[in-house]
């Protein structure tokens, strides 16, 4: 390279850094907070440190309010900008008057990330390009406008924060840990002994469907161990009966999220109980929220209609709509996956042996109870260990309990396991071994790098405020009449946007239990107040079942190695349809308090008939 253009690209790249760090505010108060207009937010101070103690005023508008500084970093609660001309803010402390400006930008620019990522994942089925772009949005809107800030600040800052996030990277050491264990088990001959196994007793796509799906409903403890266990250990399964992958993938998620919500003892219980305490004692309410809960359940209607569709999907043996395509594909022309797809999970790594050594099922099958034992296990040790004076009850266990580590102990044992076996039985020798466990690891990559991204997104849209914005402006119209129906629909829409069903369970539980109590005078067993619970959970699983962008979504995809897109396209008519009947045939019929199990037992009968006489055979 030329001296000149050494000279330049290194100016370039100066001009790039001072941008990036020109940024950074140097003003003795100063804030980080961003502003919908016209939407309480919380505004963010940050004090020298000599100013701790003193009493700051800060004046706005017409919004007067005065705080004493306990601690370098203050916050404001409800603080509201009402246009993005608004002038700076006035601050008084002992020391001097201050003015401050902070960013504000039009409320409907909150959408503007997650949609962005969406219709370009829809439009080009390129998934890491369209969650960056949307991420790269988002990022504009926070760094003034400013494409060099926003696109270093993305990495640098988002991407940073959301692998520093323990549960995140406990999830990734648990799928690269899980990728290397099957990596073994395909290299050793162990998962091909289960399928030649199964296929003496379920050698159809019928008995395959409903094996996969009653697999899915056992392990109702945790979704993420449900998508990752289910996928891989029935892929080689489903292919062999030329099940297609986005139809194991669909299997694979409508058993994951659905069933989780609606088990009595499960992650998601527990989660949802602990959101629900807080608003009951605020309200002077003694009832247990775990028996709230219980009730709760035949009310969650999105669930219940996910797995009765998937039951008669099965048992007819039809499918409609993009499934149908995926599934005449794979039986008339035996491709599992279309031309072109980019599945997720790359097993081409360990592709080419499956099939040529076969070995006794026990090879593949101990791994993998060892990952369920050790799993179970350890939600057992860990929730003892944090009951922390609660009764030492099933339910009490599961709900003290740490997933996170749980899972990465068994994915951890199921690893040695594979080791173990491998060798011990001489199946492989110790380059082989370490050589099946990396094609593994490795072919987990594309999948952490699109739930990085997933996650990088939902917490964009945590900082713009997205969640916050369609609360206000579509909570306005909610009336009692209609509550339990506009909750599922906010639900959905805020879990569609952030890809997190469990951030939109704890955004919505405390603003809309409070509501749905004052309704029905709180009267805890009234149809409204339940219904109204059950539309909270349902509206999550719903819109996390739908998005492109749900960390769930995207592991049905990776554990199925199923193109993500693929995946999305062909399952949204089955969850349009789930989301339809529960809000035609259960929260209208809520609102209306005529809800009963007639009702139920009539929209189970429609969904066979449509599922009966408007879905297609593949086969035929």
């Amino acid at each position: 390279m030329k001296p000149k253009k050494i000279r330049l690209s290194l100016l370039l790249a100066g001009l790039l850094i001072t941008a990036v760090y020109a940024a950074d505010d140097t003003e003795k108060i100063y804030s980080n907070s961003l502003f919908l207009t016209g939407i309480p937010g919380k505004l963010h101070l940050h004090i020298p440190a000599r100013m701790i103690g003193s009493e700051i005023k800060i004046r706005h508008q017409n919004q007067d309010f005065s705080l004493v500084a306990n601690e370098e970093t203050i916050t404001l609660e409800n603080f509201t900008i009402r246009s993005t001309d608004a002038g700076p803010i006035q601050i008084q402390t002992a020391t001097g008057n201050y003015q401050m400006a902070v960013r504000v930008i039009p409320g409907w620019m909150a959408l503007v990330p997650p949609i962005v990522a969406i219709m370009l994942a829809m439009i080009t089925r390129e998934m890491l390009m369209s969650l960056f772009i949307g991420i790269w949005s988002g990022a504009l809107l926070i760094y003034n406008y400013n494409p060099f800030v926003g696109f270093f600040r993305s990495f640098d800052t988002h991407v940073v924060r959301a692998l520093a996030d323990a549960e995140h990277a406990s999830i990734i050491i648990f799928t690269l840990l899980f990728g290397g264990m099957i990596g073994l088990i395909s290299k050793n001959g162990g998962m091909f002994g289960i399928v030649q196994a199964a296929l003496k007793y379920a050698g159809t796509r019928r008995k395959g469907q409903l094996i996969t799906s009653l697999m899915g409903c056992l392990i109702f403890f945790d979704d993420y161990s449900n998508s990752l266990l289910i996928g891989n250990t029935m892929r080689p399964f489903t292919d062999e009966v030329k099940l297609s992958r986005e139809k194991l993938a669909y299997i694979v998620d409508s058993t994951a999220a659905p069933v989780a919500n609606l088990a009595p003892i499960s992650t998601w219980s527990v989660f949802e109980i602990s959101l629900l305490a807080m608003p009951l004692t605020a309200a002077g309410i003694t009832a247990s929220p775990y028996v709230i809960f219980l009730k709760s359940i035949p009310y969650s209607f999105y669930g219940i209609y996910s797995l009765w569709l998937l039951l008669w999907l099965g048992l007819f043996r039809r499918d409609f709509g993009s499934m149908l395509k995926a599934e005449k594909r794979a039986v008339r022309e035996g491709k599992v996956i279309r031309d072109g797809a980019n599945p997720l999970m790359d097993d081409s790594g360990f592709a080419e042996e499956f099939g040529k050594v076969r070995s006794h099922w026990s090879n593949a099958l101990l791994p993998i109870m060892a990952v369920l034992t050790t799993t179970f296990i350890g939600l057992y040790i860990t929730g003892k260990q944090n009951l922390d004076g609660a009764d030492a009850t099933l339910q009490n266990i599961i709900g003290h309990s740490d997933s996170y580590a749980s899972l990465m102990w068994g994915a951890a044992m199921g690893c040695l396991t594979g080791i173990i076996l491998s060798l011990g039985r001489k199946l492989l020798n110790l380059r082989q071994t370490v050589d099946a466990w990396l094609s593994g690891v490795r072919s987990m990559t594309l999948a952490v790098l699109v739930l990085t991204l997933a996650w990088t997104l939902s917490g964009m849209c945590m900082e713009l405020q997205t969640a916050e914005y369609l609360i206000h402006h579509i909570g306005d119209h909610v009336n009692g009449f209609i509550l339990p129906i506009v909750t599922f629909i906010i639900a959905g829409l805020i879990s569609f946007s952030t890809g997190t069903s469990w951030g939109t369970m704890s955004i919505l539980v405390p603003l809309i239990i409070p509501i749905a109590l004052k309704i029905s005078g709180n009267d805890i067993d009234s149809l409204v107040f339940l219904g109204s619970f059950a539309a909270i959970m349902a509206g999550s699983t719903f819109g996390d079942h739908c998005s492109p962008i749900s960390d769930t979504t995207i592991l049905s995809s990776m554990a199925c190695a199923c193109d993500h897109i693929d995946h999305v396209r062909t399952q949204m008519p089955y969850a349009l349809l789930a989301g339809a009947f529960s809000i035609v045939f259960g929260f209208l019929f809520i609102g209306l308090g005529w809800y009963n199990i007639f009702v139920l037992l009539f929209a189970f009968a429609l969904i066979m008939a449509i599922v009966r006489f408007y879905g297609k055979d593949a086969e035929n």
